[in-house]
């Protein structure tokens, strides 16, 4: 891993990077260049130059990015060689859904614990986990030496559940929980808000709608304007 200070939106696209180079390895592509790398992550292709610099990595003239070595420096750099300890907290739809997802563990993220407080789901076996009650959270953080936890709980909840993981030795936060949460300073969240995303989308779809509308105005005008219609 490089020591060399590397931007937050550099960091932010290097998982983009990586996904396109895992589809194009599994495709059975060996090199790729900047071009063709920029297509597939949707960037320019000076921003992937620069971005891969940090790295050291420059690729090499005329030829491209190894694809198979690119893909194992900036796993390095994210940290995914590594077995990082990770706990759901909250097992209702979308905790069961990210338990059953095997993504993780193929990225480096084992689900050590499956915690929640209601006493109808501890107990409950879900992916081959048993989940335990929130209570024991921190035993089971330190038996576990778990450092990530993923927060998909009711957002009245959320802030009081994340005080008792920092407090329990949870450094980093995943937060699916609809809630605008402090942590304290060397702790790092993140946020997935699903309906901001949905309404981003819907942001787009109304502009192609709006814009599909103006091209068939024009085009309309345009028919009339060669063969007016008969009055």
């Amino acid at each position: 891993m490089t020591t060399r200070q590397i931007p937050e939106a550099s960091v932010a696209r290097l998982p983009v990077y990586l996904r396109a180079l895992v589809d194009m390895a599994e495709r059975g592509t060996h090199t790729v260049s900047s071009d063709a790398l920029a297509e597939a992550a949707g960037v320019n292709s000076a921003k992937i130059r620069k971005d891969l610099s940090y790295l050291g990595s420059y690729g090499t003239r005329g030829v491209g990015y190894d694809v198979e070595y690119l893909i194992h420096q900036i796993s390095r750099e994210l940290g995914l060689t590594q077995d990082w300890a990770t706990c759901i907290v909250g097992v209702g739809n979308l905790g069961k859904a990210l338990a059953d997802y095997g993504g993780f563990a193929e990225r480096g993220f084992r689900i050590a614990a499956l915690l929640d407080v209601s006493l109808g789901k501890v107990g409950e076996m879900i992916a081959g986990m048993e989940v335990q009650h929130f209570d024991d959270v921190e035993r089971i953080v330190k038996e576990e030496e778990i450092s990530i936890a993923i927060l998909a709980v009711p957002g009245a909840v959320a802030q009081d559940v994340t005080d008792r993981l920092i407090t329990a030795g949870i450094s980093s936060v995943l937060n699916f929980a609809p809630a605008v949460l402090t942590v304290p300073e060397g702790v790092s969240l993140r946020k997935v808000d699903l309906s901001i995303e949905l309404q981003i989308l819907s942001f787009y779809e109304q502009r192609k709608v709006a814009e599909e509308s103006v091209r068939r105005g024009t085009a309309r005008r345009r028919l009339d304007a060669v063969d007016p219609p008969l009055a």
